[in-house]
């Protein structure tokens, strides 16, 4: 078995302190390798943002380890830790987060932008980005000159453009009808066959079906986990009865 790109160890995420804490995680440990979808359910309040927000690095665990690809993000002062956000993974959100003013090949480059890379090398990883994810159509597009399922894609393909091997999706579908909901699910699918590590979050026991493995979360800790590709009304009955 190859080693995991994604490591959490014995994570706990508390906020507040004394009288007023709340544990948002509480011994949480879970691998994620390459070419491998890991969906995360549970009710809400159960600590799944919490969970991929501590996974990517946007929040530190209280205590416990986090590592990506052989580097503890716990041991990172925050400069470098939003170095290896910035280049190692990529970040998709319900409400896209796409900038207005810039086409679909600027809001790709601009991450590639942002750490350095000169802005016509940018665009043009951008575009070869949008061409293998189908989408070179949309290079030249404004947000608002796009569908919602485009803008989605669009922000996948920022997710992954350069070297990121580690994506993280927090209910990327939510704001979608159903039909473009499993388009959107179908990409990302097809990026973790290729070899990227993924996290969903998400409510929707036919978008967990997608994934790899489903584990599930109640009150911060996980209380089961399924095997592969288990069908919706698996996961269904399991999503009851891990509650």
């Amino acid at each position: 078995m190859s080693t995991p790109h994604v490591v959490l160890t014995d994570v706990t995420r508390i906020h507040g302190d004394r009288n007023m804490a709340v544990v948002a995680l509480a011994g949480v440990s879970l691998d994620i390798h390459l070419g491998e979808l890991v969906a995360v359910m549970g009710p809400s309040g159960s600590g799944k943002s919490t969970l991929l927000n501590v996974a990517g690095g946007l929040d530190r665990p209280t205590s416990g380890t986090v590592t990506i690809a052989g580097d503890r993000l716990t041991d990172l002062a925050p400069r470098d830790l939003a170095k290896l956000r910035r280049r190692r993974m990529g970040f998709i959100f319900q409400d896209y987060n796409l900038i207005p003013s810039l086409t679909a090949a600027e809001n790709v480059a601009l991450p590639l932008e942002l750490d350095g890379t000169r802005a016509g090398q940018a665009r043009r990883q951008a575009r070869r980005t949008l061409d293998l994810m189908n989408l070179m159509e949309l290079s030249d597009r404004f947000p608002d000159q796009m569908s919602g399922g485009q803008q989605q894609r669009v922000a996948i393909a920022r997710a992954l453009v350069g070297s990121r091997r580690f994506v993280l999706a927090d209910e990327p579908t939510g704001a979608l009808d159903s039909h473009t909901g499993e388009e959107v699910l179908r990409v990302l699918r097809e990026r973790c066959d290729e070899g990227v590590a993924g996290l969903l979050v998400t409510h929707e026991a036919r978008h967990a079906a997608w994934a790899d493995r489903v584990v599930f979360l109640r009150d911060g800790v996980i209380v089961d986990s399924t095997g592969h590709r288990e069908t919706p009304e698996d996961l269904l009955v399991a999503g009851e009865a891990a509650r």
